[in-house]
C-alpha cells in the first residue's frame, strides 16, 4: 500500500510550507493543477523526469485525505 507521507513533506522553508513531494519544490496542488488541466500522470513524468509514478499518486492521496479530515461548520444566515 502506498503511504504519502513517504512521498509528500511540508516545510516552513520550501515553498513557504506547501506541501511538496519530497527532495523537490514541486508542489502537490501543482500537480493536481496540471492534472485537473487534462495532463495524465504520463504526461507529468515526462516534464519532470525526476519524479516517480507513486509520487504523482501520493498527491492524490494526500489530498484525499486532507478532505477527508476537514471540518465543515455551516454559518448561520
Amino acid at each position: 500500500m502506498l503511504h504519502y507521507q513517504d512521498h509528500i513533506t511540508s516545510n516552513r522553508q520550501v515553498m513557504l510550507g506547501k506541501p511538496v513531494i519530497k527532495g523537490t519544490k514541486i508542489t502537490v496542488e501543482l500537480i493536481l493543477k496540471k492534472m485537473a488541466e487534462g495532463a495524465k500522470i504520463e504526461d507529468i513524468l515526462l516534464s519532470y523526469l525526476h519524479l516517480k509514478a507513486d509520487s504523482i499518486l501520493a498527491c492524490l492521496i494526500y489530498t484525499s485525505e486532507v478532505i477527508a479530515h476537514e471540518e465543515v461548520i455551516p454559518l448561520e444566515a
